[in-house]
């Protein structure tokens, strides 16, 4: 069956889930407020030119999981989820997934936010296959670290591969949609590239390569 890909953020999300996740554990005093706030608009800035050093932005967003309880982690990412996500779920997006699921195609969110945040999303969506920047656990507890490659730019080619191999499956008829530049080395891989209410130099890309431009938001 062909691969139907999807990012995350600010593609079937009209936000960022990881740069909203800093905001609410600003917002509930969960971390030092003005110092983790500049934080994250910094590499959010980053993110969006390009320009992110991945895995120093991966040791600030997972210090918070190494710092607190489980149970706590999980109550705030419920009531996270409840206010800040389920209202920027948008519909069309919903519409799409449903669309190729009815063609029997599978479904993957592919993401550079880590699976602490990015695995209940997928799951409200009905996307049975998650691949993200997944946070180290040793004896139960997150350690702060990211666990194998980081899912970011080439990473995202990296261990998409790896998963078919893992799966014994193939490219052919692979869809991907993205709202960002720094997927470009993935969507070039895909037979369908789709850029989703793109960032500018990924619009400009899309229109220089011959790639559907569309958006989800209306």
């Amino acid at each position: 069956m062909p691969l139907a890909i999807f990012d995350l953020d600010n593609t079937l999300l009209n936000g960022d889930s990881d740069y909203l996740w800093g905001r609410w554990l600003v917002e509930q005093g969960i971390v030092d407020g003005p110092t983790y706030d500049r934080e994250n608009d910094r590499f959010y800035r980053e993110y969006e030119a390009g320009e992110l050093d991945i895995q120093e932005f991966l040791a600030f967003s997972l210090a918070p999981l190494a710092n607190n309880k489980m149970t706590d982690l999980h109550n705030w990412r419920e009531a996270f989820l409840e206010k800040m996500i389920d209202p920027i779920i948008l519909a069309p997006g919903r519409e799409l997934i449903a669309k190729h699921k009815e063609a029997g195609d599978t479904l993957m969110i592919i993401t550079a936010t880590n699976a602490f945040v990015t695995a209940p999303i997928a799951e409200r969506l009905g996307i049975p296959h998650l691949l993200a920047s997944d946070p180290e656990m040793e004896n139960g507890r997150y350690t702060g670290r990211v666990a194998g490659i980081p899912c970011f730019q080439h990473g995202k080619v990296e261990r998409l591969e790896q998963w078919l191999n893992d799966n014994n499956a193939n490219l052919d008829g692979s869809y991907f949609y993205s709202d960002s530049r720094n997927d470009i080395p993935l969507l070039e891989k895909v037979d369908y590239p789709h850029a989703v209410d793109p960032d500018e130099a990924l619009k400009n890309h899309a229109q220089q390569q011959g790639w559907p431009v569309i958006s989800l938001r209306q």
